[in-house]
C-alpha cells in the first residue's frame, strides 16, 4: 500500500517529553483488533487523552490547541515494548508525518520507516533545544529535509543530520511500502532472472 511522498516537511510540533512511552501507551491492545491502516488516530494515546467515560483529559498535550502540526517530538527510547505495527499505524493515521526523539526502538523505527512515518532519531542536546523552542513559541515551525537528511529549528536556523538507510530513504522520497518498490523495479528483476541458468 503506497503512502503520500515525503521530501520536505515544514510543521510546528506537538511535545510529549515522556521518555520510554511504549506501544501500549501509544495504541493499547485493546484496539488491535482491526486489520486496515484506518480508524487508529482516534485511539492514539487513548489512555492518555480520555477518561474512563470518554471525556478528554484537558491536561494531555493532544487535547491542548496551543499546540499543533504534522510533527511529534517524543522523549528518549520512543516506542519500545511490543512490535505492534498497529502503534505506527496509530501515528499515521492521527496526521503525523514525523517523529522525533533521542532514541527509537529500532522495531517502531521499522514500522514507521513502512507506512510513511518518518522517524528522526537528533542527539539529547538538539531534542533539548526543540522542546525549549516549542515551550518558548508552540507555533515555531521545523523544516525536516529528507533529501538533506537534517532537520532545523527555523526560528534559530540551528540544524542537525539524522541517519536513514538509503533503501528507506528512497521509498520514502517515492511514497512507495516494500511491495511498491518491488513492482517499480520488476522488468529488472525479469531480466536478472532470464540471465540465471536452468
Amino acid at each position: 500500500m503506497a503512502y503520500d511522498k515525503f521530501n520536505i516537511l515544514t510543521s510546528s510540533a506537538v511535545p510529549l517529553p515522556i521518555e520510554n512511552v511504549d506501544t501500549d501507551q501509544i495504541i493499547p491492545a485493546r484496539f488491535l483488533k482491526a486489520t486496515e491502516r484506518v480508524g487508529f488516530g482516534d485511539n492514539l494515546f487513548r489512555d492518555w487523552r480520555y477518561h474512563p467515560d470518554g471525556s478528554k483529559k484537558a491536561d494531555f498535550v493532544l487535547n491542548n490547541p496551543t499546540y499543533s502540526g504534522k510533527i511529534l517530538v517524543g522523549g528518549k527510547n520512543f516506542g519500545s515494548g511490543s512490535s505492534r505495527e498497529h502503534a505506527a499505524w496509530a501515528v499515521y493515521d492521527y496526521g503525523f508525518r514525523a517523529v522525533v526523539s533521542s532514541f527509537f526502538a529500532d522495531i517502531f523505527k521499522g514500522n514507521c520507516l513502512n507506512i510513511g512515518v518518518l522517524p528522526v532519531q537528533v542527539s539529547p542536546e538538539f531534542s533539548n533545544k526543540i522542546f525549549a523552542a516549542i515551550e518558548a513559541d508552540p507555533k515555531t515551525a521545523f523544516e525536516i529535509n529528507l533529501p538533506e537528511q537534517t532537520i532545523k529549528i527555523l526560528q534559530t536556523g540551528e540544524t542537525e543530520t539524522f541517519d536513514l538507510s538509503g533503501y528507506k530513504k528512497e521509498n520514502m522520497i517515492n511514497g512507495f511500502d516494500d511491495i511498491d518498490y518491488l513492482q517499480n523495479i520488476k522488468e529488472e528483476i525479469v531480466e536478472f532472472a532470464d540471465k540465471l541458468p536452468y
